[in-house]
């Protein structure tokens, strides 16, 4: 991609004009990019015809022109060798240990196997830097395409690097998919994180709970908001606004939440039903109750998790909770990484959710809904 000597007075489709002042240094897609204020995907569909999607005839004027005045001159061979992207398939979750992202991986993995694909799982333990620095990696790796199983995050600075490394990883002729909103133009698989806690909570309310408890995750996390606003949203349609005393925080492990549980109601004595935000959590939630203080599930207090990991029927007593079809999102979001290009713009698909009634979750009694509890420090 560089212009120089007496090429550079070539344009794209053109030759140089008598008299044009020829620049004299490389001269990049980016500064094509940045001169006519437009994405460096955006210069590339222009220019290199990458990404396969449409670019409005107004930004498209404004990059030949932005080109044009820099005297750029794209370098077929070297495109041509940014392209040649191999048969390998990033995966990149927060937690290799969560079955959450097990299931995801197992979906990807078979329908990348299928395509005589190679997939790299990689780890972020929810750092965003460490997710940016695995993308740009796996671009210098000339990944086919990155599949995101984790949680975006929601902050803007995250959002706007995210974009930037997919324009890169889309200019060498790969792609990015997200599970999930991540901020950025890409083929996403949407699970059904707000509806499927608006099904736990309808479900809790028709049992007559009304003084309900949220485990919840780290908040940065977009899948932890649409949770929790899922929550709320309900309870505030049912008249019941959800207090913030009522909702603590924790990671997302057994350990976290056992101990958010206990600070649970240690503030709010008053609750008799808990969702948890995932199965994982939902888990330390029910040890908190049983061990700690010394409460009954559903007898006392009434226990709703999320996502329907395969151990989630295994605890004791069975988990009710939020089923997402975890290896079919895998399988949605490998499809899309390896098939065709769309012409349209992002793809987005919709993964709906299912609360699956167990053991866990049972009427509130009067006793309990009377009672005081202080849990021990």
């Amino acid at each position: 991609m560089t212009a120089t000597g007496s090429e550079a007075g070539a344009g794209p489709g053109r030759t140089a004009r008598p008299g044009a002042a020829v620049s004299t240094g490389a001269v990049t897609l980016s500064r094509v990019a940045e001169r006519a204020g437009v994405s460096l995907s955006t210069a590339s569909r222009v220019l290199h015809g990458s990404g396969g999607r449409a670019v409005r005839e107004e930004a498209r004027i404004k990059v030949l022109a932005a080109a044009s005045d820099l005297h750029y001159v794209s370098h077929g061979p070297a495109q041509a060798l940014a392209r040649a992207s191999t048969s390998l398939v990033g995966l990149v979750v927060h937690d290799v240990a969560d079955p959450y992202f097990a299931a995801i991986a197992a979906g990807a993995m078979r329908t990348a196997r299928a395509r005589d694909l190679m997939v790299v799982m990689a780890a972020t333990f929810r750092d965003p830097d460490l997710e940016l620095e695995y993308v740009a990696r796996l671009r210098a790796q000339r990944a086919r395409a990155v599949l995101l199983a984790g949680s975006g995050f929601a902050d803007p600075g995250y959002a706007a690097r995210l974009a930037h490394e997919l324009a890169l990883l889309e200019e060498q002729g790969g792609r990015i998919v997200c599970v999930g909103p991540h901020g950025i133009p890409a083929d996403t698989v949407l699970p059904g994180n707000a509806d499927g806690a608006a099904q736990a909570t309808r479900h809790l309310w028709d049992l007559g709970h009304r003084r309900i408890g949220v485990v919840s995750g780290p908040p940065e996390l977009a899948t932890v908001r649409e949770r929790r606003d899922g929550i709320r949203h309900t309870l505030r349609a049912l008249g019941e606004p959800l207090p913030d005393a009522r909702v603590v925080e924790a990671d997302f492990t057994r350990g976290g939440a056992r101990a958010a549980t206990l600070d649970l109601f240690h503030r709010a004595p008053e609750v008799t039903a808990v969702i948890a935000l995932t199965d994982v959590m939902a888990s330390g939630v029910l040890a908190a109750l049983r061990d700690d203080l010394g409460r009954s599930v559903p007898e006392d207090v009434s226990v709703v998790g999320f996502d329907d990991v395969p151990q989630a029927a295994d605890l004791n007593p069975a988990l009710t909770t939020v089923r997402l079809l975890l290896e079919q999102i895998g399988e949605e979001a490998m499809r899309l990484a390896t098939g065709e290009r769309p012409e349209n713009g992002p793809r987005s698909i919709a993964v709906d959710a299912a609360l699956i009634r167990r053991a866990s979750s049972g009427p509130v009694s009067g006793r309990d809904a009377s009672r005081t509890f202080v849990a021990a420090r």
